[in-house]
Formats: C-alpha cells, structure tokens, sequence
C-alpha cells in the first residue's frame, strides 16, 4: 500500500484516523500497530513476518542491554544484537549479490557456481532494521529506556507513516512520544497541510518527471544525443528529489495527525554548494545516523586527514550498499565519499574561496553524474550514458530531446527547478518579519492565510484527478 493510492487515502487512513479519536488513549498504540502491520501485509503478505521477527529480536536484545547495563556482557550483547540484525537484511538484499559474484570467480578455480534462486526482498527492509539497530544503541547509551512490553518497541519499528521510506528516527526521538503524546488542533492541521504538499510533490512533479526519465534511460547509448541525455538526468534529478522528499513531507504530515514529531529529511538540498553541504539537506536521517553511529565511531575527522578519508570513504561505501545490492550502488556511495573527503583538503579551501555560481555548479555536477549511476540498471549502462552526456555518442536523429518536451514536461521542469529553491520559507519570513514591524495588518494576515487555503485545495484536487486518472507512480526509494 503506498500513500498515493486511492485505497490508502480514502479508505485505509479515514478509517485509521477515525478510530483513532475514537479509542481511549490507553488503547492508541495497539490500534496504530495493528493498523501499521495490516498496512506492511497489505503488499508484503506473509513477508510481514520478518518485520515480526525483527521486532521479537530487538525488543529480547533490549530486555537483555537494560538488565546488563554496562560493562563486557552489554557491549557483547550490542554486538550480537546488530549482527543478527544485519545478518537478517544480507540474508534478503544482498544473498544473490554476493552469489552472483561469487560465480563469477568460481569457474577460474574449476568449481560448480552456486545455486540460489532470487531472493524476495521486503519492502523497507534497510529503513525498518536501521530503526531497529537504533533502539539497541540508543538503549545501550542509556540515551532512551528499553521497554519491557512489546507493543511500544513493536510500534516505534513498525509503525506505518514511516515504515517503508523513513524518515529514519532513531529510538531516542520519540521514546517519550511512544508513551505519551498529545494531538493538538494546530498539529492536525499542519499534519494535513505537510501531507497534502507531500502528495503535490509526487503525484504533479515526480511522477510526470519520472516517465520522461524512464524512457531516456530505457533507450540503448548509441541512441543518446547529449541532450537528450541531459534532459533525461534533468528529469530524474528533479524527480528523485520530489519523490522521496513528497513522500518525507507525507510521513512526516502523517505522523502530526496521530500526535508523533519525526524529524525533518530534506532542506533544499540542490542549492548546495559543495558535496559536503548536499548532504547535510540531503536525506538527513540517513546521514545523520551514519554520522551518528558509524562515522563518529570510527574516529570522525579527529584522527588526521588520511585517517578521515578512510573513514568517510567507508561510510559511503556502506550508504551506497544500504541503498541497494549493485556496483552501481558501491560506486555512488564511492563517488560521494570522495568529493568528500576531497573538499576536506585543499580543494575544499579552493573550492570555498571560488565564485559561489561556480560553487553550485560543481556541486550540482557531482550529484547529477553520481545520479546516473544511481539510476542505471548496470555498470555498462551508466558507463555509456556518462558518454552520451559528454558528447561522445551521436545519438540517433529521430530521438530529438524536443520530442520529449510537451507542456507538461516543461512545466514540471519549471515547477521543479523553483520547488527546490527555498521560496516558501523565505516568503514565510518576509510575513513574519513585517508582523514584528507592525505592518502586517489582519486584512493581510486574512488574504495570506486564504491564498495558502486555496493553493492547498487546489494542490489535493489536482493530486486526486491524477489518482483517478491511474497516472504513473511508483515510489523510488520502496526498493530499498
């Protein structure tokens, strides 16, 4: 079930939402985890066991860390408890990775490869096992309290809003809001404000922008002029960004109308200006959990400049792995951790004394071509894509990059590009700053608060015609 379809919006979180207010507080938790287990097995089916075995695992390794607080035996019950939680994600996303490239080297040694048929890969599975290691260290820090009653660490891996794509939130940010919570007027509104522009976000820019990717990136190199490989990048660039930002803003929305306070994910990360600032807007949980729990672990940036290289070369290699079993993935990861550790050094002084257009340029750049190998099906295809890009490839006439570019291409791109500048917030300020002056009267505060309404109605009417028309819309990151 994903949120932008017409059995969650108008069948599964009506219902959900109204049985919600309903059901006296005691019983909310056990309503919200029954709702959120029925949401996972609504397209996982019996795979929704594993999400029950990892819940059953962490919350007998969270007893175990709260009764062995300190010393040898917890740190070796934190261990276990990762290990069996990271055994359980490779024994179902990266099984037939490591099987498939052990065959290929088997033959040189002169034995049978080894059989095994592909492995079902559950939904979410990366998002729900890093919630899960993040209780264990966050109960082994004593930066949270275990739960000795299943359902409250059952309901914090499981529950739905943020099950399939995140945000990731750690234990330790809404331990308190498992136990105890308040949904207040102004929360249920911006709950439904921030999912509405969520669904803006996917159904009218990410979507449309996705099918125009699709079919560059279906097309054989040879057939690539550079821009139409350009243009194909565009698109997914801008449609990676709106899609999984669309869906952060929904679970993020979802979770104020049930009284839950997830953090942010996303902050206009293509106005960056280095590799270095892109990931501090890009896809924040994830990154701030690797900083968290692997980064810092590691020795950060404390231990000398070859040792930090190290360090966030094998973070990245591990993010680029987290999102998928593939050596596109590695290199992605590989790519990022470089321009990293690289703008740590004399080209990130350089790069920080440069022009600033120049600057976002770059860092635009670097992102757009490790894009590519992001999105590409294998190692040859992103190779030969990069050289469509630069040019080498002559591209075959009759795949113009105009024959791609209707109106609706060319609004999306429009609406795109300006969505992912920070114009909202800093008219939002411009308001705020006149309202300290004095010189924001109620006509005005009327006429802004209508304009917003009336956008917003207009966004969910345009978002629902496109539901009701079947359009495209798949979900990105539900792969991972």
């Amino acid at each position: 079930m994903v949120f932008s379809s017409p059995v969650f919006l108008f069948l599964f979180l009506p219902l959900v939402l109204a049985l919600h207010v309903a059901m006296p507080k005691g019983g909310r938790n056990a309503l919200l985890l029954a709702a959120s287990l029925l949401f996972y097995a609504w397209g996982e089916g019996l795979f929704v066991a594993v999400m029950l075995v990892s819940i059953a695992l962490n919350h007998l390794a969270g007893v175990a860390l709260d009764r062995r607080r300190g010393g040898a035996a917890a740190r070796l019950i934190l261990g276990l408890g990762v290990a069996a939680n990271l055994a359980l994600l490779g024994a179902f996303k990266y099984a037939n990775f490591l099987v498939d490239n052990l065959n290929a080297a088997l033959p040189a040694l002169g034995l049978a490869p080894v059989q095994l048929d592909p492995v079902h890969l559950p939904v979410g599975i990366s998002f729900f096992t890093f919630q899960a290691m993040s209780y264990l260290v966050d109960v082994y820090r004593a930066e949270a309290p275990a739960r000795h009653g299943p359902l409250q660490v059952a309901l914090y891996i499981a529950l739905f809003p943020q099950l399939i794509a995140g945000p990731i939130v750690r234990y330790h940010q809404v331990a308190r809001q498992i136990v105890e919570r308040l949904v207040t007027f102004d929360d249920f509104a911006h709950g439904v404000q921030r999912f509405t522009i969520g669904l803006g976000k996917k159904m009218l820019v990410a979507n449309p922008l996705g099918a125009v990717a699709d079919q560059v990136f279906a097309l054989p190199a040879a057939d690539l002029s550079a821009p139409l490989a350009w243009l194909g990048i565009a698109c997914y660039t801008l449609q990676i960004y709106f899609d999984f930002s669309g869906y952060s803003d929904m679970a993020i929305g979802l979770g104020r109308l049930f009284g839950f306070h997830f953090p942010e994910n996303f902050n206009y990360p293509y106005i960056s200006r280095s590799v270095r600032e892109f990931w501090r807007r890009w896809h924040m949980s994830l990154s701030g959990w690797f900083r968290d729990y692997l980064y810092l672990p590691l020795g950060g940036n404390r231990l000398g400049g070859v040792r930090t290289g190290v360090n966030l070369l094998t973070v990245f290699l591990l993010c680029g792995l987290w999102h998928g079993a593939s050596w596109n993935f590695v290199i992605w990861g590989l790519l990022h951790g470089a321009f990293l550790a690289l703008e740590r050094g004399p080209w990130g002084r350089l790069l920080d004394a440069a022009w600033a257009p120049l600057r976002h340029a770059y860092a635009l750049l670097v992102v757009m071509v490790a894009w590519v190998f992001f999105r590409a099906e294998t190692l040859p295809d992103a190779l030969g894509y990069l050289a469509a890009m630069a040019g080498l490839s002559a591209g075959d006439p009759a795949r113009s990059a105009a024959l791609y570019l209707d109106n609706e291409v060319l609004l999306c791109l429009a609406v795109g590009a300006a969505g992912s500048l920070p114009l909202i917030p800093r008219l939002a300020d411009w308001r705020d700053r006149r309202r300290d002056r004095g010189a924001w009267g109620t006509t005005a505060e009327l006429a802004f608060s209508g304009t917003a309404a009336l956008a917003l109605c207009l966004l969910l009417a345009a978002s629902a015609m496109g539901l009701a028309a079947g359009t495209y819309n798949p979900f990105i990151y539900f792969r991972f």
